[in-house]
């Protein structure tokens, strides 16, 4: 019963966060990632964990269109998933701030990697590389926030919806 009205709880969250991607915002000021991290350490049950963000990526893309480099970014997602594994037995103010932090930097060397790999953009060689990450570092500034706000944000808004229900149930 305790699994189940956990899962409940972190579904309506990413269900809102998922929503939050489709409304108007600034480039790359978006829930994905700290969604993603969420998941991985709020639900236990490791399939749910990765499949909640990345169904709620598809069902937004499918609104906002697909795009070439969706399986990158799925990949980079379910790493930030997994890195919310890592925190799910120490859930902390700390332990979030620096498992969403961490997702981000995986996410934008990742997706970085593959603008470099998969595109004439830059040079193939380790400057191109290193350039490639250079010119994605404004892009990273929106994404750190977002992922901070929103992800912080979630796992707060779950602390003080458990809480709640723990104290309502003990009355």
């Amino acid at each position: 019963m305790e699994n189940r009205k956990n899962i409940s709880i972190a579904l309506f969250i990413i269900a809102l966060l998922a929503l939050s991607r489709v409304i108007p915002h600034p480039p790359n000021f978006t829930p994905v990632l700290g969604m993603a991290v969420f998941s991985g350490a709020i639900i236990s049950k490791r399939l749910i964990a990765y499949l909640i963000p990345l169904m709620a990526m598809l069902i937004s893309d499918l609104y906002l269109g697909f795009y070439a480099s969706m399986p990158v970014i799925y990949f980079a997602l379910a790493i930030c998933v997994l890195i919310g594994t890592f925190i799910e037995s120490k859930v902390s103010i700390l332990n979030s701030l620096l498992g969403i932090s961490m997702g981000v930097l995986v996410f934008f060397l990742i997706t970085n990697f593959a603008v470099w790999y998969g595109s004439t953009m830059y040079e193939p060689s380790f400057s191109g590389l290193m350039t490639c990450y250079f010119m994605g570092l404004p892009f990273v500034q929106n994404t750190f926030i977002s992922s901070i706000i929103y992800g912080m944000g979630a796992f707060l808004i779950y602390n003080i919806i458990n809480k709640r229900i723990v104290f309502a149930n003990n009355q």
